[in-house]
């Protein structure tokens, strides 16, 4: 909470803000923190859940691992994963990161 709370992330939201976006546009939360995050903190801070789902229309992050689709902790379909997607490999090669 204390990345939330600080100047950087403060000054950041102020000025999305401004720009009308979360009224006008429907702006929501997750991406606001997410690309926060991915700007302002160092890589090492950031975990990324590779075994929890997530659906937020029209996409959908679904663990692609065995596990979590046998003991029951996810139930999509795996093909259907955004992070399958083309723009996800260029993002993955451009951040030198790992497909999830």
């Amino acid at each position: 909470m204390r990345f939330f709370r600080s100047k950087t992330y403060s000054d950041y939201f102020e000025h999305l803000d401004r720009t009308g976006g979360f009224f006008y546009e429907r702006w929501g939360d997750a991406p606001v923190h997410s690309i926060a995050a991915s700007f302002f903190l160092p890589k090492s801070q950031i975990h990324f859940f590779h075994d929890i789902g997530y659906r937020h229309a029209p996409y959908i992050r679904c663990p692609q691992d065995e596990e979590s689709h046998l003991n029951g902790r996810c139930s999509c379909e795996r093909e259907n994963n955004f992070g399958n997607s083309r723009f996800m490999a260029n993002l993955y090669k451009i951040t030198k990161g790992t497909p999830a």
